[in-house]
């Protein structure tokens, strides 16, 4: 399953956000990029070593994962230290597929945080590879994509302007993508009941299932 979720950032948290990159030290994206991925990545992002963006990393992370939509489509166990990437004129990722293990650890969902203006750069899509194509996906700044990580995903050139975002990755209690999908969908379903009629015995069958499904499932 794939999400958008928005209003991820506040108008203010972005004002933050971009701030502290402008001062940031960019470097050559293909630092970070497996042997293959390097031949199609062409873009920057922000070093790892940059002290000074530590407190943004923490606050962009606090306001993902206090988020309810992302919580309740990605399950997190554990966020990977969110990456600051770069995308000027000309520049592009192509094709490729994320690393199963990042600093020891599975990850299974992956994001795009969007911290740029979609109106501020042309070109940019991140687009989720399928069997049915892919549909670019460009939201509006402050607003995330969540999709498996398993996927094969690219960004399309910028054409003009500068394509600022957050990219990061997550391992789930739920391992599996479509069992992570029938829980977002069955407590979808228990919240909207509850706000429509309270708490029923349908209610606490709905949330008795989702509880026993999640102890089925969870990978802790």
């Amino acid at each position: 399953m794939q999400i958008a979720v928005a209003n991820v950032l506040s108008a203010d948290d972005l004002t933050l956000v971009r701030g502290a990159l402008k001062g940031a030290r960019f470097v050559d994206g293909r630092a970070t990029a497996g042997f293959a991925a390097r031949i199609v990545k062409n873009n920057l992002q922000a070093a790892s070593s940059d002290k000074s963006l530590e407190a943004i990393r923490n606050l962009v992370g606090a306001r993902i994962l206090a988020h309810d939509v992302f919580a309740l489509a990605v399950r997190p166990k554990a966020l990977m230290p969110l990456m600051f990437s770069r995308y000027d004129k000309g520049m592009h990722y192509g094709s490729h597929v994320d690393d199963a293990l990042m600093q020891g650890m599975r990850v299974d969902v992956a994001f795009t945080l969007f911290l740029s203006d979609p109106d501020s750069y042309r070109g940019g899509e991140l687009i989720i590879e399928s069997a049915a194509g892919g549909d670019g996906v460009k939201l509006p700044a402050g607003s995330l994509i969540a999709y498996p990580a398993t996927s094969l995903h690219r960004v399309a050139d910028v054409t003009r302007g500068e394509r600022l975002a957050a990219v990061g990755w997550v391992r789930s209690f739920i391992r599996d993508p479509s069992q992570r999908e029938l829980l977002f969908d069955l407590d979808t379903a228990r919240r909207t009941l509850f706000a429509r009629e309270g708490k029923s015995a349908e209610f606490d069958l709905l949330s008795k299932s989702l509880a026993n499904l999640v102890r089925m499932w969870a990978d802790d």
